[in-house]
């Protein structure tokens, strides 16, 4: 018989935990395959472990990892991916922004299309502020042109994958995980489906203005090289600059249209211009420079505490 697996990750959730399981449960109950449900605590300091623990001490077919520390949501999906080992997985967040009554329709999307995969494609954001809707739509639109892979519009990582998807993201080795843009770079059959995301029933978002551009930062540096090429246009058109205004004061000092000795505002100017167009440089290696540093340390995505129900 087909399984499925439900990956959640968590941090702080004791207030939703409750109906995230229950709800969850309650649609996984009403399939045509084994299920089971995989939560990772991903270093939570309130109830989350102990309520974890609880679930499944009542529930055989509920797993949980815990981590030892707070590592981030994308190595907590990553440890779901990477324990789990049934046909196909559904990967949500705990807050229920991603309903689980939508995952009857998912599987069936993808029996129907015959797809390794389904991304979920948010058509509005419940109870979002303007700018995080304004800035979530955007990154996505920035990311296809910078990147050289194309990346879903509006996906998050509410999503379904496939056997044959989990297999090539196991493989994968690298430790600053852009998860999203890692499926879409797997390639294989992946299909939209269209949801509208809910409010967090519970707590506040786990993504502050902070981590959002961490998350972003990291997306751009794992799938694009063009931030370095924008950087050496730049010194090119620095360079150029630089030789015309070189000219420009010499055959104005020759044929007197210009006085050099007076322009002490405009070698400011230039000074600050080219100034910034270097310090922008180094930042920009400096940012791969980190990543490859990251990297070559060869340290784990995440260290596990303790995991609950793999042995059954």
């Amino acid at each position: 018989m087909e399984k499925l697996s439900v990956i959640i990750p968590c941090f702080n959730e004791e207030a939703s935990l409750a109906e995230c399981y229950g709800r969850t449960r309650a649609v996984l109950n009403g399939l045509d395959c084994e299920t089971e449900i995989i939560y990772v605590n991903d270093g939570s300091f309130d109830r989350t472990r102990e309520i974890l623990d609880r679930i499944a001490s009542e529930d055989s077919r509920v797993k949980v990892i815990h981590f030892s520390r707070n590592f981030g949501h994308q190595p907590a999906v990553s440890a779901g991916i990477k324990n789990c080992d049934a046909d196909r997985a559904v990967i949500m967040d705990a807050d229920m922004q991603d309903p689980p009554e939508l995952i009857p329709d998912i599987l069936r999307l993808c029996r129907e299309e015959r797809a390794n995969g389904v991304y979920c494609v948010r058509t509005s954001r419940e109870k979002e502020s303007r700018f995080k809707q304004t800035t979530a739509r955007q990154f996505y639109r920035i990311m296809n042109c910078m990147s050289e892979i194309e990346f879903p519009l509006d996906a998050g990582d509410f999503r379904l994958i496939d056997r044959k998807i989990m297999n090539e993201f196991v493989k994968l080795r690298e430790n600053g995980k852009y998860i999203r843009g890692l499926i879409s770079w797997i390639g294989f059959r992946q299909v939209p489906f269209y949801y509208e995301r809910k409010a967090r029933i519970a707590g506040e978002t786990k993504y502050p203005l902070r981590k959002m551009l961490k998350f972003a930062s990291t997306a751009l540096l794992y799938f694009s090289k063009k931030p370095l090429q924008i950087v050496i246009g730049l010194g090119f058109l620095a360079v150029i600059a630089g030789i015309v205004l070189a000219v420009w004061a010499i055959l104005g000092k020759i044929y007197g249209f210009s006085n050099a000795e007076l322009g002490w505002t405009s070698t400011i100017s230039v000074t600050v211009f080219f100034g910034g167009i270097q310090l922008l440089t180094v930042g920009v290696l400096g940012q791969y420079v980190g990543v490859l540093f990251d990297e070559t340390k060869n340290r784990p995505e995440y260290i596990i505490d303790e995991k609950r129900n793999f042995d059954h």
